[in-house]
């Protein structure tokens, strides 16, 4: 079965002065306030597509280094994922790498940096970012 997820932006104005908010659809509670600015220079308050896109990637790629986990016979006690996009106003996206904080109880290093690295080739995300570098830096805690 395959399931559809949205969000949806209301935006006013033109690109440089102009605003807008996007929302989820899932949550009534999660609408973030959206500028060209936030987007080419950062501005405080205000999130822009590549903080979303890297909160997608960085839920999708633990999902995906939990699953490979457990199905090599190990447990996460916890996974810390940040996955940092970087916008260039004059080419567009030009990455995202994946920093990987873990606890991984009797994991070898060599296991945990190849289930890490099948991770990030294939988790959904990665896989629709396949346009853009993506490089990893992972470590067990």
């Amino acid at each position: 079965m395959s399931v559809t997820s949205e969000a949806t932006t209301l935006w006013f104005g033109d690109l440089h002065g102009g605003s807008g908010t996007t929302s989820l659809d899932s949550s009534d509670a999660a609408e973030f306030p959206v500028s060209w600015a936030a987007r080419s220079q950062g501005e405080a308050g205000k999130t822009n597509p590549e903080e979303l896109l890297g909160a997608a990637h960085s839920a999708c790629f633990s999902m995906a280094f939990a699953n490979g986990l457990a199905t090599a016979g190990h447990t996460a006690e916890s996974l810390q994922v940040t996955a940092a996009v970087t916008f260039d106003p004059s080419v567009g996206i030009t990455g995202s790498h994946l920093l990987v904080s873990a606890k991984v109880p009797g994991i070898s290093e060599e296991d945990f940096e190849r289930l890490a690295a099948e991770a990030k080739e294939n988790c959904p995300v990665s896989r629709a970012l396949a346009g853009i570098p993506i490089t990893l830096e992972a470590s067990l805690a």
